[in-house]
């Protein structure tokens, strides 16, 4: 994935907008972000996570799952309120990003 840099907190963002919406786990998240176009690797998306989880805004607890257990993660009310801030300021910039292509 090029300029990488760029694409961070919108593979953050939408972590949390779908840990808003229901558990989520690594291996699913994962592949939904891959239906998007974020190539990652387990050893970038649990870094992620855990950072996620770390700073508040997700929490996590394991569930039995076959052999092994599953972590799931959800968003915390820290992890949707920050998800609500951030969807004023993504709109804000996608306003602005896009508004040159609606005057022409």
């Amino acid at each position: 994935m090029k300029d990488r840099d760029f694409y961070s907190s919108f593979i953050r963002l939408h972590i949390l907008h779908h840990a808003a919406h229901e558990p989520i786990y690594g291996l699913g998240i994962m592949e939904e972000l891959a239906r998007h176009g974020y190539g990652l690797s387990a050893g970038t998306l649990y870094p992620i996570l855990h950072g996620l989880e770390r700073k508040g805004y997700l929490s996590s607890d394991t569930r039995p799952e076959g052999k092994s257990p599953r972590r799931v993660y959800r968003a915390t009310a820290a992890g949707r309120r920050a998800l609500k801030e951030a969807k004023i300021k993504v709109r804000e910039l996608f306003g602005e990003l896009f508004e040159d292509e609606h005057r022409q």
